[in-house]
């Protein structure tokens, strides 16, 4: 078994997913931001990561999380799976009020628009997200909800 397969298994076991959800989740933006997106907290990427930072839809405050996303040509695709929890994630509804957000990928920072996918754009595109992130295949399986993917556009100027 490869480190990368260890690791994507690893990480949707019960102990791996609690690791995941809270040590890694406050780690990895910090660890992503200073080496450029070279280093997570379990080493070098397994899975293409961004950090995404959206304005709170209440507070305003920007709000910073690191996930795992899926290119789609000159976009990219980020899913609301919430490690499969009965929630959706918090980025999301941020999101949903305000599509404007700012991501950074690798050393390079942008601006984007997001575009909650409808649930026939998702599952045209749901097979290329599993193929990206394999944990999305038991992210699926434990929750009943409708998991949100949005699609991530460079902001025209």
């Amino acid at each position: 078994m490869s480190y990368r397969d260890f690791i994507n298994w690893f990480s949707v076991t019960p102990a791996g997913r609690s690791i995941a959800s809270t040590f890694c989740a406050r780690l990895d933006p910090v660890l992503y931001k200073i080496s450029g997106g070279r280093v997570t907290s379990v080493g070098p990427q397994v899975i293409p990561q961004l950090v995404l930072t959206t304005a709170g839809r209440k507070s305003g405050k920007e709000r910073t999380v690191q996930l795992g996303y899926a290119e789609d040509g000159d976009d990219v695709l980020v899913i609301g799976s919430n490690f499969g929890a009965a929630n959706h994630p918090a980025w999301s509804y941020n999101l949903d009020a305000n599509p404007k957000a700012k991501i950074q990928l690798g050393s390079k920072k942008t601006e984007v628009f997001a575009a909650r996918l409808t649930d026939s754009e998702k599952a045209i595109l749901w097979p290329k997200i599993v193929d990206t992130i394999p944990q999305m295949k038991s992210y699926l399986k434990r929750t009943d909800r409708n998991i949100k993917v949005y699609r991530l556009a460079i902001r025209p100027s």
